[in-house]
């Protein structure tokens, strides 16, 4: 088990609240956990000149890492002598399944928008857990395929950066094989 000192435990910090539904909260009290999810900065931040307010990014909370993940279901998979049953091509089924229960949430809803909020609190929490089993299935495949996913990832980005420069591609969804130099 990870150590913590128990805000980060539960994804709390300091300064703004975050309700379910996205909307914000000054205070210097706690920021709640939205889904297992905080949001790291506060949810306005004022323009130099003293007007209006504007969304910030949102952020995923520092805790736990890549590596706290891959450890904790390490742990889990080990007190249940399941290595057996999580070899690579179970856990890529087993995640396509919960990708699936994913997708599920999103069937028949047409377009939806950015923070969720026509969701109830029910169904965003389903969305968390069905979420979470996906991250959980791929961050065990690539321990089982010896892929060191955070490195992977910024080779992969420094790849996307070659492949789409934004001067040539801002604003536009085609494939890169569609670009003319």
């Amino acid at each position: 088990m990870m150590a913590t000192n128990g805000k980060e435990a539960h994804g709390l910090q300091d300064d703004v609240s975050v309700s379910s539904n996205g909307s914000c909260e000054s205070s210097r009290s706690h920021i709640a956990a939205v889904n297992g999810a905080a949001m790291g900065t506060p949810c306005h931040s004022k323009l130099q000149n003293g007007g209006a307010t504007s969304p910030q990014r949102f952020t995923f909370s520092p805790e736990p890492t890549m590596e706290d993940i891959r450890r904790m279901q390490a742990e889990f998979t080990d007190e249940r002598d399941w290595n057996k049953f999580h070899q690579p091509r179970n856990l890529l089924l087993a995640m396509v399944g919960e990708v699936g229960e994913v997708a599920e949430l999103f069937q028949w809803r047409g377009e939806v928008a950015e923070g969720l909020p026509d969701w109830s609190e029910s169904e965003r929490e389903q969305l968390a857990h069905e979420l979470s089993d996906v991250l959980i299935y791929l961050v065990e495949l690539a321990e089982k395929c010896r892929v060191d996913l955070p490195q992977a990832v910024l080779r992969k980005m420094a790849l996307n950066r070659l492949k789409y420069p934004a001067s040539k591609v801002h604003g536009s969804a085609k494939k890169y094989t569609e670009y003319k130099d």
